[in-house]
């Protein structure tokens, strides 16, 4: 097995790292609006409006939030009710790590400087690294960069913080869309897909695929 000796190994935090619950929280929100088979493309609509919403000018993510569960709600003919969006965006910062990320983190953190890059504002994600029970050497959030990932711009930020290239990085994530796309036209060879079931693999982008973070130490020799 190849070992990877990256400088830094940085994180996708929400989804990857966080147990982002975004869809269970809609389940409950919405569940005298949605029938429960229809329950699933409901969610899948607000994820894709998330995203879509990120593609434009940043704003800030309680804007991201409450607008993309609007328009899923007008493309569901259901009502929208008393800004249910803020119901999401106040509760990401109680939201906690996967069961297999703290024990796999204690343990990368002994070798390797960790970074997150976040899609986050900053009063929320300093919630969710404590949560995490491993030092990070540097977070950087969306609001800091005034750009959401998909975009380049996060990326760019983080390596010119940190001083290093490309060829520096392990870059960690469970989704292609948001990270592991653009950390590949960013020339980051060294990247690892977590497998959580988000999306489906797409072995073209040339990464390390593991099921959960328990894999991850194995791969920078630990």
């Amino acid at each position: 097995m190849t070992i990877l000796r990256p400088k830094y190994i940085s994180f996708d935090c929400y989804g990857t790292l966080i147990n982002f619950a975004m869809a269970p929280t809609a389940r409950e929100i919405f569940a005298d609006r949605i029938a429960a088979a229809d329950m699933d493309q409901f969610t899948r609509d607000f994820a894709a409006y998330r995203l879509d919403e990120v593609l434009g000018d940043w704003k800030p993510y309680d804007q991201v939030v409450c607008n993309a569960i609007r328009r899923t709600c007008r493309r569901w003919g259901i009502e929208y009710r008393d800004n249910e969006g803020m119901r999401f965006y106040e509760a990401v910062p109680t939201w906690g790590p996967w069961p297999d990320v703290p024990g796999a983190l204690a343990k990368l953190a002994k070798e390797y400087p960790l970074v997150a890059l976040t899609n986050a504002m900053d009063e929320q994600i300093p919630h969710n690294i404590e949560k995490l029970g491993a030092p990070f050497h540097r977070v950087y959030t969306a609001q800091q960069v005034q750009s959401y990932k998909p975009h380049m711009k996060g990326f760019e930020y983080m390596l010119d913080m940190l001083g290093c290239g490309p060829e520096d990085i392990l870059h960690v994530s469970s989704s292609l869309r948001y990270d592991l796309m653009t950390a590949h036209d960013m020339g980051i060879k060294n990247k690892v897909f977590v497998a959580r079931g988000h999306e489906p693999s797409t072995p073209y982008y040339n990464y390390h695929e593991i099921s959960d973070l328990s894999g991850l130490p194995a791969l920078v020799g630990l």
